[in-house]
């Protein structure tokens, strides 16, 4: 994985940890209303996995997942991208919510890189 400052790590972690917990509220919201939750189920455990995995390659603290549900979270946060570049292109510069995202896509590309990490260290074993 590449160096990455201190400062990007917790933000990093902060941001995947925020969107964890939106998804929570949004699971919660959808059940109530009885709405199909199959999409943001795969993505709050992709974020999960995520998390999971910045948390093993920085603090070095274990996981349960299989190389299955790297692969799955691999491909569920990879394609978050393209709503992500897309709602950040209509932001000004230098706005907040620029920020957050900005944070939001250097999380995610640092935890596909860490899945990545880790599944050729699984591969390699």
């Amino acid at each position: 994985m590449e160096l990455v400052s201190d400062v990007d790590k917790l933000e990093s972690i902060k941001s995947i940890q925020s969107t964890i917990r939106k998804l929570e509220n949004g699971l919660a919201t959808m059940t109530q209303k009885d709405a199909n939750t199959t999409l943001i189920k795969n993505r709050l455990k992709a974020s999960y996995i995520g998390l999971a995995m910045l948390e093993n390659a920085w603090n070095q603290k274990a996981h349960d997942y299989s190389q299955e549900d790297l692969a799955e979270a691999r491909i569920v946060l990879t394609g978050l991208y393209p709503s992500i570049e897309n709602s950040f292109a209509k932001l000004k510069a230098g706005s907040p919510q620029r920020t957050l995202l900005e944070r939001r896509i250097k999380a995610l590309e640092l935890a596909v890189q860490a899945i990545d990490d880790i599944s050729s260290q699984d591969l390699s074993n």
